[in-house]
């Protein structure tokens, strides 16, 4: 109930968002979104670490009641109604798709523990590939698509979307695996490795709003290729300096240039994306960026918790680190290949303020 409900909510936000500015402030309104996101990663791991270190990890449930509420009450209050053209529910998509997620997850989850030649995990890796194609072929002969593949063929949104997807895996599977190694490697409790959670976190709620509103002047290429690099440098950092004698302080400066450049990346992501649809299309290009997103958090965590089982354990300080160098070794890989689907984006000609008539511009 919980992820439907979040799946009901994050690509309407951006679609009502995007709707409500023109080309030229959207960039800049999708920053400050995102950097109202990046409070919640600020706050959320510390909050959480300070609830179940003194209450218990059930009550962290409990702190989204009084938030959906007054989400609810605000809603209500200032919110215009609006409605879309309206289409039958894609359910044969939809069955496919989360068929094809579940298949691909549960392979990767299990390879390390029953073996990756064994039956169940190839056979389930198969069939999530297998239902993957399906729901491309479904998608393009469907009447009323969840994802209209035609929307594919425009190198904005494909770019935006390939990119995103690597670069959201990445920064899961990090915010994953991170705040355990600080507390098993690093001897941290909970609401400590929260709170050293935020030079990382805490540099989307900064640099989020000014990437937006840069986009227009450097592109959406360049912020994203640019951040993704500075991502998978950082977390590729991580990865050869981290051991169980490392001191938290050496962790800080990596963690910043990742944080930066991811924070570089999202807006100006986003904003190829939404930017290269029609306004009345901005909800579905929205649905297919949130889905992009969650899927690529989903293969991140399970890809990265994959790489980790297969070179260290959770059994002491020393075997976690191993399994955690090897993680973000992988994670720094995604960013890489994110970078790279960047550079596919096309250019974006600067403009500049003239005499001109409104038909010239």
């Amino acid at each position: 109930l919980q992820g439907a409900g979040a799946a009901l909510v994050m690509p309407l936000a951006m679609a009502i968002l995007s709707g409500a500015f023109g080309r030229e402030e959207r960039a800049r309104a999708l920053g400050i979104f995102s950097g109202i996101t990046g409070c919640a990663l600020i706050i959320g791991p510390a909050i959480g670490g300070f609830i179940t270190e003194h209450l218990g990890w059930r009550w962290i449930f409990w702190i989204n009641l009084p938030i959906g509420l007054v989400a609810i009450a605000l809603v209500m209050a200032r919110l215009r109604e609006s409605f879309g053209a309206p289409a039958p529910l894609d359910v044969i998509g939809l069955m496919l798709v989360a068929l094809a997620a579940l298949a691909l997850v549960w392979g990767l989850l299990r390879g390390n523990s029953v073996g990756w030649a064994s039956a169940e995990v190839t056979g389930a890796l198969i069939a999530g590939v297998a239902l993957a194609v399906v729901f491309v072929l479904w998608e393009m002969r469907a009447a009323s698509p969840m994802v209209p593949m035609r929307l594919f063929a425009a190198k904005p949104f494909a770019s935006g979307m390939a990119a995103s997807v690597l670069f959201y895996a990445a920064m899961y599977g990090v915010l994953f695996l991170l705040p355990q190694f600080l507390q098993i490697a690093l001897g941290f409790d909970a609401f400590g490795a929260g709170l050293r959670l935020v030079p990382w976190t805490a540099t989307l709620f900064v640099t989020a709003p000014i990437a937006g509103a840069a986009v227009n002047r450097f592109g959406e290429r360049t912020l994203v290729v640019t951040g993704l690099l500075m991502q998978a440098i950082g977390v590729g950092w991580i990865s050869e300096i981290v051991s169980p004698a490392v001191s938290y302080s050496a962790l800080v400066a990596p963690l910043v240039l990742a944080g930066v450049g991811v924070s570089m990346a999202m807006p100006a992501a986003q904003n190829a994306v939404l930017s290269a649809v029609a306004v009345s299309e901005m909800g579905k290009a929205s649905g297919i960026f949130n889905m992009g997103r969650f899927l690529g958090g989903m293969f991140g965590i399970a890809a990265l918790v994959a790489s980790f089982s297969a070179n260290g354990a959770a059994d002491s300080s020393g075997h976690f680190s191993s399994g955690f160098v090897a993680a973000m070794s992988l994670a720094a890989t995604l960013s890489l290949a994110g970078a790279v689907a960047g550079l596919f984006l096309p250019t974006r000609r600067r403009v500049v303020a003239t005499t001109a008539t409104p038909q010239d511009a």
